[in-house]
């Protein structure tokens, strides 16, 4: 049976380890000097190497040529670690194992001297999942671990494991591996198995893991699948559900030019292809990101990358103030689009937010879309200067949730900005709305740290007026917490339908409490 990618070739040394040299460096220097410590933590987030690291640390503990940091993978300690039966290391996984009796079963065995090994290792994975209790439990024995036992605790959130564990590691932050070295990876991997393969597919793979190696060996073995034992960019495009990178620049282009016709005509385009716009969102903003980046430090874009021509050449169009904007935009508006009527409709009007924030472009949102086919730059700014000043209009809310994030306010000024509605808004002018209940707010001086932020970002001369009326229930404040009831509603309505939870009650009488439970 063939062994899928990530399994065969999971490294088992610390010359193979890809992405983790500083962590690499330190171990193998301590391994060097006997300088041994009896607990380490490693944290990062999935497919980073935590577990791989932690084997390959038992067998350098272990390896019967002596503790070393070249284990030499022959030897009885060695391969056994290698297929997972080596008796003196215990692998837990506390996402499994939360409760106190395993923890005291643990703790209890490692009293007694290794069956075979120099050290007796445990490797605890998803440590931060283990109870209180437990981690009382274990506390004991790292303040006064045997000479013989060996802690490696792995970790996707550090910030949940009690400061008391934390103090008795030696910590290691494992980093997401660069796209670079994971797309050289996935090269010579597919070089050793013999698989045909363009850079652009690879790229496509590397860039869609983010930063998770496991997770690149995992989409490269549904690659290969999907592509009938090949990769090549439209096949691994599509079994990835990847936005194809010429959508997302003829945008950008449309952008550049002001021209709203084609914008849309793009963005309609991607509808009938049914592309993910939650996808295409990231993608944008990871697009915006490597041309700002190609902006400042050219040779940042290997000459290799499929997308450099491209990237290199939209670095020359768009203006940088103008790809900071659109990149906070995107972010936002991906961030927003479960809120929108549909992903569709949420993707489009972040298009035309961009537009219509613009430098240069049209001031007022409702002014953005009624441009006609074939807008040139010039056209749209008589567009711009014809409207007359006066008349404001209703205010997109999410607007007002962007500006708000742009305006670096803190304390009660930031809290005011987030209770207020944007109801009516023109170059010239701003009107904020605040609900009666939240009239307090409105003192003086926070209403002034606003009113001079909202002048820095968007004009000296803008008029901001401040009402206490009825509201929509569209300020930003409102608008979060309407989605974190509707998250605990979800997390309830789970718990209480949960069927192991149905039948604790009916076997033990007892009652849910909805205040006890968290969303995820």
């Amino acid at each position: 049976m063939t062994q899928v990618l990530a399994r065969k070739w999971r490294p088992r040394s610390f010359t193979e380890l890809v992405g983790q040299e500083h962590v690499v460096r330190a171990l193998t220097n301590a391994l060097r000097q006997q300088r041994l410590h009896h607990a380490y933590l490693f944290t990062g987030t999935r497919g980073v190497g935590k577990t791989t690291l932690a084997r390959i640390l038992a067998k350098s503990l272990n390896c019967e040529t002596g503790v070393t940091d070249t284990p030499c993978g022959k030897c009885a300690a060695c391969t056994e670690i290698d297929a997972g039966r080596f008796v003196d290391l215990i692998e837990l996984d506390a996402a499994s194992n939360t409760q106190v009796d395993n923890m005291r079963e643990l703790l209890e065995n490692a009293l007694y001297a290794p069956t075979s090994g120099r050290y007796k290792v445990y490797i605890i994975d998803e440590v931060h999942m283990l109870s209180r209790s437990a981690f009382n439990a274990m506390l004991k024995t790292l303040e006064e671990p045997p000479g013989h036992v060996k802690f490696i605790l792995a970790t996707t959130d550090p910030q949940k494991i009690p400061v008391t564990v934390l103090s008795r590691c030696l910590q290691f932050g494992l980093k997401q591996i660069p796209q670079p070295q994971i797309r050289e990876r996935l090269a010579e991997i597919l070089a050793a198995e013999n698989v045909p393969a363009d850079s652009q597919s690879i790229a496509l793979v590397a860039r869609a893991a983010e930063g998770s190696l496991r997770d690149a060996l995992s989409l490269l073995d549904q690659a290969i699948a999907h592509g009938g034992g090949k990769l090549d960019e439209a096949s691994t495009r599509a079994m990835l559900g990847a936005v194809d990178q010429t959508y997302l620049y003829v945008i950008l282009k449309a952008l550049a030019e002001r021209d709203g016709a084609e914008l849309v005509a793009g963005a309609e385009r991607m509808a009938e292809r049914s592309l993910s716009f939650e996808s295409a969102l990231q993608d944008l903003a990871s697009l915006l990101h490597r041309v700002a980046l190609a902006q400042v430090v050219p040779q940042s874009i290997a000459a290799d990358d499929p997308d450099a021509a491209a990237i290199l050449e939209l670095s020359k169009t768009l203006a940088a103030e103008d790809l900071q904007l659109y990149y906070q935009i995107a972010v936002q508006g991906r961030a927003e689009i479960g809120l929108a009527p549909d992903e569709h409709a949420g993707f489009m009007m972040t298009l035309l937010r961009m537009l219509a924030f613009a430098p240069g472009a049209v001031a007022a949102s409702s002014a953005a879309v009624t441009m006609a086919p074939a807008k040139t730059p010039a056209v749209a700014a008589t567009a711009s200067t014809a409207r007359p000043a006066a008349s404001a209009v209703r205010a997109d809310p999410s607007s007002w949730v962007e500006l708000v994030g742009q305006l670096g306010l803190s304390a009660m000024a930031n809290q005011l900005a987030l209770r207020c509605e944007m109801t009516k808004r023109t170059a010239e002018m701003i009107e904020l709305r605040i609900s009666p209940a939240d009239e307090r707010m409105f003192d003086k001086t926070y209403r002034d740290r606003l009113t001079a932020a909202l002048r820095q970002l968007l004009g000296a001369q803008l008029r901001v007026t401040f009402l206490a009326g009825e509201v929509a229930g569209v300020s930003p404040k409102a608008m979060t917490d309407r989605k974190t009831e509707q998250r605990q509603a979800a997390a309830v309505a789970e718990i209480r339908e949960d069927p192991f939870v149905l039948e604790l009650l009916e076997d033990f009488g007892g009652s849910v409490e909805d205040a006890s439970i968290k969303p995820k």
